[in-house]
């Protein structure tokens, strides 16, 4: 599996979100130009997985996608990181709680 994400986008509309399982894994949330605004997961807490954690996020974005892991939380902090590193920041709508004891990665 590539460090960097490259499956393509799906629109984020309640139509597609409905027809995910759901799984454990991680998502991004990208606005019309597809930069990533958000980097989220579906844990063991999730209700309905990915689908639930995307199902609440429609409105908030115009694409996303998945990455189907049971280890969710380390990557999430890797997508995050890599983020940083790309960009010199995290996306636009995750907390600074989200973020707080990250490390950082160099810049490739």
């Amino acid at each position: 599996m590539p460090l960097r994400p490259n499956k393509q986008w799906s629109t984020l509309d309640q139509q597609t979100v409905d027809k995910l399982k759901g799984e454990l894994g991680v998502y991004q949330l990208a606005n019309q130009d597809k930069e990533v605004v958000y980097v989220g997961f579906a844990g063991s807490q999730s209700l309905f997985g990915l689908r639930g954690e995307l199902q609440q996020q429609v409105e908030k974005a115009a694409f996303f996608r998945t990455e189907i892991t049971s280890s969710y939380r380390t990557r999430y902090q890797e997508l995050l990181m890599i983020h940083h590193a790309d960009f010199g920041n995290y996306p636009l709508l995750n907390s600074d709680a989200d973020t707080a004891k990250l490390g950082r990665l160099s810049p490739s």
